[in-house]
């Protein structure tokens, strides 16, 4: 049985060692700090500015309104106006420019047939600015055909189409990324750290001195990971005030279901941590072994890389990735005041995995080699 007595010695050990380390508490301070901060900022999907090179062949009043209109957008901006295509697509290739539209000659007077087209290229390179760009430009071309042609009198039927963006009403990315960046501090914090300081241990051979005592694997384990679970639910709080305070996005659903989903997948992480540290002889194989796993949970996981853009494949195997459950719930509480009961799948996707590794990690800790 677990005598709470030792645990709560070696917890008391385990604080003070965190304490005196010059490494934790500074990733424990700064860490989500730095990520809350400066990765919504620099992990950022929106496209605020796309670069246009015109190919004007027509040469008109009207191809030069165009452009006019094109150029006070908020979203494009006009960065060259060439003689011919070969020149545009120079600028294109060495990426000065995101988009090309080429005005055809006779185009003003297609217009008066209603006849009127111009190509658009768009550089692929980037394929979501690209894309995204081709789009702008393509409105805002066609508004400008028909506020010339609403100018010189002829009629213009334009559908009505009304547009609403639910849950992210500003369409800003960093609503998006931000409640998903807490799965990162947790995988640091829950999982890497933990699991070095039980091969430092071994490195030392400080843990020797617990093995031959009669502490037991549980009691000893928990000493390990119950500090970090507590630095694990600090860091989330963190997240969220800075969340709050610097960028004005708080939680519309649940708080609690928030905590819940961050002690479950505390669990995760530190059950894999520990598993990990059971096979590792040295601090730079565990660091190796996790390094490429944050890496898959990065990829994979639907934090940068929307789930529904992968292959048919990639997307079953995300089942096997526990932070897409944990950046699931995330989003859908954050954007969606989602409540627990409709999540209940990804809750328990996440308990079937805290189980699986506990498990795991406490099967294959020996107090003797």
């Amino acid at each position: 049985m677990m005598n709470l007595r030792i645990l709560r010695a070696l917890l008391v050990k385990e604080v003070t060692l965190m304490r005196r380390n010059p490494l934790i508490p500074k990733i424990i301070l700064v860490m989500p700090l730095m990520v809350m901060l400066i990765i919504p900022l620099v992990a950022n999907l929106d496209v605020s500015r796309v670069e246009v090179c015109v190919t004007d062949n027509d040469r008109s009043q009207d191809s030069r309104r165009i452009i006019a209109d094109i150029s006070a957008s908020e979203t494009l901006a006009v960065s060259a106006i060439c003689g011919t295509r070969v020149e545009a697509m120079q600028k294109i290739e060495r990426g000065e420019a995101d988009v090309l539209l080429t005005i055809p000659a006779g185009f003003s007077k297609d217009m008066v047939t209603g006849e009127a087209r111009a190509d658009i290229e768009a550089n692929g390179v980037n394929a979501t600015k690209g894309m995204l760009g081709a789009r702008y430009l393509s409105e805002a071309v066609t508004d400008a055909i028909a506020r010339l042609r609403a100018s010189e009198g002829t009629e213009t039927t334009m559908p009505k189409v009304s547009v609403v963006n639910r849950y992210n009403p500003t369409l800003d990315f960093r609503n998006y990324m931000i409640p998903a960046l807490m799965v990162v501090l947790l995988i640091i914090i829950c999982g890497f750290l933990p699991a070095l300081n039980l091969v430092s241990e071994k490195e030392e051979g400080t843990i020797e001195a617990i093995n031959v005592t009669p502490v037991g694997r549980l009691t000893f384990v928990l000493s390990k990971l119950i500090p970090f679970w507590a630095a694990g639910l600090l860091v989330v709080t963190v997240g969220m005030l800075v969340g709050w305070l610097v960028y004005g996005l708080v939680p519309a659903g649940s708080i609690a279901a928030i905590y819940l989903a961050a002690i479950l997948f505390s669990l995760v992480m530190s059950g894999l941590g520990v598993a990990i540290a059971n096979s590792s002889s040295t601090m730079l194989q565990s660091i190796f072994v996790m390094f490429a796993i944050i890496m898959v949970f990065q990829l994979m996981s639907g934090l940068f890389t929307p789930i529904r853009s992968m292959p048919a494949w990639a997307q079953a195997a995300t089942y096997a990735i526990p932070p897409r459950s944990f950046i699931e719930i995330m989003r859908s509480v954050y954007l969606k005041a989602t409540p627990v009961s409709e999540l209940w799948m990804q809750y328990t996707h996440l308990l079937f995995f805290a189980a699986t590794l506990s498990a795991i990690a406490a099967l294959t800790y020996r107090k003797q080699s």
